[in-house]
């Protein structure tokens, strides 16, 4: 027995696995239509709904084909345009989410930076986002943005992954979640709730039970299987 877990520890887990009701062929596609929906696969979605006989939810499809082609922008480089999107389909999430709008414009001061426009990256800089360095959060990603100057190759620098398209794709994720969050939708689609709630309970298992228990749950090996 692992050492901190008790009897009843180990018989409350083996409960709570054998009593996991199997997932049905409807659970199944729930999941796969929250995901379509969530990352704007409307053809798909309409496809896959008429393949499936499932009924449209209420709503599903109001603002998507808006919702992603403010995502487009986001990831494709005009954040610029991206705001301005956002700001006609949800007026007051900006001004709400500091956060989310800092980093908006951080990805068009990224894009001024990567194509050499040192003056118009300046100047969007001190105009859009040294108003920031008035809340002490923010200081330490301006310096990180302002370092990016010093730098004639920024994309080989140590702060290279402010360049990479994982940094832009987190920042349109996070827009994503918003901009669902004020419709009332869910911001997390069900796959990701349900890799989120593996992902804890595979550890907790490992940490109660050790080498007896499962190893941490990894995506990537569980795709690779």
């Amino acid at each position: 027995m692992a050492e901190g877990t008790t009897d009843p520890d180990r018989n409350w887990l083996r409960v709570a696995m054998e009593s996991t009701n199997p997932i049905s062929d409807s659970d199944v596609h729930s999941i796969i239509l929250s995901y379509l929906m969530h990352n704007c696969f409307k053809e798909t979605a309409e496809t896959f709904l008429s393949c499936t006989g499932m009924s449209q939810p209420v709503d599903y499809f109001v603002d998507m084909d808006k919702r992603k082609k403010i995502i487009h922008y986001a990831v494709e480089g005009n954040a610029l345009k991206a705001i301005e999107l956002t700001e006609q389909l949800v007026p007051n999430l900006l001004e709400d989410n500091k956060d989310l709008h800092f980093d908006l414009l951080s990805l068009h001061f990224i894009d001024l930076v990567r194509s050499k426009n040192s003056n118009e990256a300046l100047e969007f800089a001190q105009t859009k986002l040294v108003p920031f360095g008035n809340t002490a959060k923010y200081v330490e990603k301006l310096k990180e943005f302002v370092t990016l100057f010093a730098y004639e190759e920024p994309e080989k620098s140590p702060i290279f992954h402010l360049l990479s398209p994982e940094y832009r794709q987190n920042v349109a994720d996070s827009l994503n979640r918003a901009i669902l969050g004020c419709a009332n939708l869910p911001s997390y689609s069900s796959m990701e709730r349900l890799i989120q709630q593996v992902t804890v309970v595979r550890h907790f298992l490992h940490q109660e039970l050790g080498k007896d228990g499962p190893p941490p749950f990894s995506l990537k090996a569980f795709l690779n299987n």
